[in-house]
């Protein structure tokens, strides 16, 4: 065989392996509105950035017909390229060969892919369409997912790792999004459940849709499972690329600096006006982060999950920050379960990854009830407890008003480790709300009073002169300063860069036990 021979069968291999399943499974794949596995890619990547790896890979099956059932690449396509001239590392599982399924080579091709982005240190993103595991490679096929569970568990805290779904997730495939930072889906197209609905409906008797049990609504409003939803791939694909503007490449790195028009030194006006006079009025918390960010751009994470408490990364002078606030406008910004957990997870991921943290606080304390008790609220509280005083990176927090009980403690406070404690004078920081402390400490003379609804008003007015107020905590120091809403932009950049060198170690260990 000549030369141009030898090239010549390159050529042709390498445009099979860039068919797939064939043209007939990709108008299928078309035909469902979902892209194909190489066109996902194309959208994501920088255009002409895309340098891939083992396309020739083919699966060594020969049980079940398999061995005449070949596929030059597999159902996988892996590679890298860059997004914003920045590496990342990325593999798109391909529907249209065996439905995406994983068998032993498909888990081969990821496994280099990641131990390369730890080795290099660059982001690793996965595009998730699978059927799940190769049921034909049996156990390799399991095999093959526990080693893909290893590298991701590996690569936690040292490489960011966000998973795209954009399509089917069932079974086991399901844990290597899980392990991941960030879970991106798309509306109407993209699912992820342990056992699907025919299986719930053998075990339980229930009936239930694709939608309903695992789609992208149910798990960025129910379960928390997803962090970001998009209506389309081409949306999801966006929002992945924004993301990535605010992370560093790798936990050696500081997040990327982007210099911003926004005068460093604004003071923003509004923002003096913006707590009610009635402190039992809500606010929306939202409107303080966009008067205070760098043109008012805020990259919100599970939005739609635990609305009392707030995520998400913004810039303050050009800075990235992952910013936390309580959020008066839902439950009177209390903490529950459901946003300790989701505030908890978020604190972590900025500290492994060098990424200062913000925190706006206006809590009333945590949600009582039965429900709270019986679901774990003490170990989900001390879940966000944990994180904050185990975290590192510089701190800020702002008490914007009510900062109660131990969940003044719990939000960022000077106690654990807090390096800059703003407050607004309308802060109020005490064990108790007023109402309740004076239940508490006046229990006897209210008993004993002729007019004890009056007699309560006139203890309250005083329990709220003497307490609800910043002063006493700044008198002791717990409080660096407090400041006038409007200057809140200048104080926390000043702040940031200040902070810049900032140096703070953990004991020595393996690691923690976190609460879980």
């Amino acid at each position: 065989m000549s030369n141009h021979q030898k090239i010549q069968r390159l050529r042709q291999l390498r445009a099979k392996s860039r068919q797939g399943g064939g043209e007939a499974r990709i108008d299928a794949q078309h035909k469902k509105g979902r892209l194909t596995a190489r066109e996902r890619i194309a959208l994501l990547l920088d255009k002409g950035s895309f340098r891939e790896i083992d396309p020739f890979v083919e699966h060594r099956t020969t049980d079940f017909g398999l061995a005449k059932k070949k596929f030059v690449g597999d159902s996988v396509v892996t590679g890298w390229g860059t997004i914003n001239n920045r590496l990342v590392y990325i593999f798109s599982q391909d529907f249209t060969v065996f439905g995406g399924s994983l068998g032993e080579v498909h888990a081969e091709k990821i496994v280099k892919i990641m131990e390369m982005a730890i080795k290099n240190g660059a982001p690793v993103i996965g595009l998730n369409d699978s059927g799940g595991a190769r049921i034909q490679e049996g156990v390799v096929s399991l095999g093959g997912y526990a080693e893909l569970f290893l590298q991701n568990t590996l690569a936690s805290g040292v490489v960011p790792q966000i998973s795209v779904i954009m399509g089917p997730c069932a079974g086991g495939a399901v844990y290597s999004p899980a392990i991941t930072d960030f879970i991106f889906m798309v509306r109407g197209s993209s699912y992820m459940f342990i056992t699907g609905p025919e299986v719930v409906k053998a075990v339980t008797h229930e009936e239930v849709t694709f939608e309903e049990l695992g789609g992208a609504d149910i798990h960025a409003e129910t379960s928390g499972v997803c962090h970001v939803a998009a209506d389309s791939e081409g949306d999801v694909l966006f929002l992945v690329q924004k993301l990535l503007t605010y992370l560093p490449q790798n936990n050696l790195e500081d997040p990327p600096f982007v210099p911003s028009n926004d005068d460093p030194l604004r003071m923003e006006e509004g923002l003096n006006a913006i707590i009610p006079d009635d402190p039992s009025k809500p606010y929306d918390i939202k409107e303080v982060i966009a008067m205070t960010v760098d043109n008012g751009e805020f990259f919100e994470i599970q939005e739609a999950f635990a609305q009392n408490i707030v995520i998400g990364f913004a810039r303050l002078g050009g800075h990235s920050i992952g910013i936390i606030a309580n959020q008066p406008a839902v439950l009177a910004g209390v903490l529950d379960i459901n946003a300790s957990e989701k505030a908890a997870r978020f604190v972590r991921f900025c500290d492994s990854f060098n990424i200062p943290i913000l925190t706006f606080v206006d809590v009333p304390g945590f949600l009582p009830g039965t429900d709270q008790e019986h679901g774990g609220i003490i170990r989900a509280g001390a879940k966000l407890l944990f994180a904050y005083c185990e975290a590192t990176v510089p701190k800020l927090t702002v008490i914007t008003r009510k900062a109660y009980g131990g969940a003044y403690d719990v939000m960022s406070s000077k106690h654990i480790r807090g390096d800059i404690n703003f407050a607004w004078p309308s802060a109020e920081i005490a064990v108790m709300g007023p109402d309740g402390a004076v239940n508490i400490i006046f229990r006897k003379e209210l008993a004993e009073a002729k007019d004890p609804v009056k007699r309560k008003e006139e203890l309250v007015a005083e329990y709220r002169e003497k307490f609800a107020h910043p002063y006493i905590a700044a008198s002791r120091g717990y409080i660096d300063d407090v400041i006038e809403p409007k200057e809140t932009r200048p104080r926390l950049i000043n702040a940031i860069e200040m902070l810049s060198n900032k140096r703070d170690t953990n004991p020595p260990k393996k690691h923690g036990c976190i609460p879980l």
